[in-house]
């Protein structure tokens, strides 16, 4: 520093990038902020593994692809305020990589940053997951917030926001035993005004059909593109759709 005059401003190596701090399992979670986007799943991956600069610590970062629990956790945190405007009513949300198979669907099947979809290997891990309610659930080093969710444990198209909540997908794309209540929150955000507000809160839950050979995608989360009859919509994507966001986790 010198000893008189003005002090230049520090500059910035790398582009900024701010950080968003949210509650995570008891825990805090940080994450990029704003999100990551628009782009393919794989184009947001990509911008995570740049540097980045931090504006208030002069620090260089870098973020790791997401869970699916991390995304909901991330997105639910003033979810009125932030995701919701931000993402979910004009876009959506890439929260994480599912694999749909005929039997069910397989949840953050990501092992050292290589999505598996191979059905056997998928398949050992359930003899390693805790089974609770119908569904797997696996937490390793090596698979991050994994887990199955068969076709029976949970149901397609116009729901119940709680029903929703507690069935197999919601369970498993949070990662937990109990109700999805970041879910559960988040959906309850959209009240039915279709014909009367007293009503339940509603959840869209789309392209979860079953397949015959394993198939990688996305699952993606919006406001179901209705801003004045919303819901929440919960759908299982190709990859190549482009237009979405997502959170990248602070390395």
């Amino acid at each position: 520093m010198v000893k008189y005059g003005i002090v230049e401003p520090k500059k910035l190596q790398f582009p900024v990038r701010m950080l968003l701090v949210v509650p995570h399992k008891g825990k805090r979670l940080i994450v990029s902020y704003p999100a990551f986007g628009t782009n393919t799943f794989e184009g947001n991956r990509s911008g995570m593994n740049k540097i980045y600069s931090h504006p208030q610590t002069l620090k260089q970062i870098s973020f790791k692809t997401p869970t699916t629990s991390e995304s909901i956790s991330a997105s639910a945190w003033n979810f009125e305020n932030i995701a919701k405007q931000e993402i979910f009513n004009p876009k959506w949300l890439q929260a994480g990589y599912i694999v749909q198979t005929s039997e069910g669907v397989y949840v953050n099947p990501l092992r050292k940053g290589v999505p598996i979809t191979d059905e056997k290997v998928l398949k050992s891990y359930l003899d390693k997951s805790k089974k609770v309610n119908g569904i797997y659930l696996y937490e390793g080093k090596d698979m991050r917030d994994f887990g199955f969710a068969p076709y029976d444990t949970f149901k397609q198209g116009l729901q119940d926001a709680i029903d929703f909540a507690n069935g197999g997908l919601a369970r498993v794309l949070e990662h937990t035993e109990e109700t999805a209540l970041n879910l559960e929150n988040m959906a309850k955000s959209y009240p039915n005004r279709v014909m009367d507000k007293s009503l339940p809160s509603r959840v869209n839950v789309v392209e979860f059909d079953s397949v015959t050979v394993p198939v990688l995608r996305v699952v993606s989360l919006d406001s179901g593109r209705d801003f004045v009859n919303g819901k929440l919509s919960v759908g299982g994507y190709d990859l190549n759709c482009e237009g979405g966001f997502a959170f990248g986790i602070l390395k």
